[in-house]
């Protein structure tokens, strides 16, 4: 277990909690699962710009508090350009909705209700809205993207992965 210490000009060191050991290294008792879903996620990316890329996987791994995906994909984001003003309002984006373009807006809906499907479907108010910002094959696109994080998350927190230990590019 690591454990990190903080400290600002008026106090002394305060210890983090420590490291949480995760349950289950599963990508190593299921190489082949593994390889299929990195196979999957390059697949399911194509297409779609990096940056709406990496917000639905971030927006999607928020809702599933999963933070080991939090962790690498704001950091691939960071890597890719993204702003830490977007990345940091994105937990809160109807009420700051003026960070992003109409097209991200749709992505973030439809990731957001393809991911907590609370009432059992995609609506379709939510599904036009993204279609008109999203031709047939990049809706596929980001579908399949959206898709993908949500099973990257269910292994994350399920094994409960470690965050903070990863690096732009890692899995490439």
């Amino acid at each position: 277990m690591t454990t990190h210490t903080t400290t600002d000009a008026n106090t002394t060191p305060e210890p983090f909690a420590a490291e949480h050991t995760p349950r289950l290294e599963w990508a190593k008792h299921a190489p082949e699962v593994w390889k299929a879903m990195l196979r999957l996620e390059k697949a399911a990316g194509q297409g779609l710009e990096p940056k709406v890329r990496e917000l639905v996987k971030i927006r999607a791994s928020q809702l599933n508090h999963c933070a080991f995906c939090l962790d690498m994909h704001t950091k691939d984001a960071l890597a890719a350009g993204e702003s830490v003003e977007r990345i940091v309002q994105l937990a809160a984006w109807e009420e700051s909705r003026h960070f992003y373009t109409e097209r991200e807006l749709a992505a973030i809906e439809l990731t957001e209700a393809v991911t907590v499907l609370t009432d059992g479907f995609v609506p379709d108010a939510v599904y036009e809205r993204a279609a008109a910002h999203f031709d047939e094959p990049e809706l596929a696109q980001l579908i399949a993207a959206i898709t993908v994080i949500n099973a990257w998350n269910r292994f994350g927190v399920s094994c409960r992965l470690t965050p903070g230990h990863y690096t732009p590019g890692q899995y490439a």
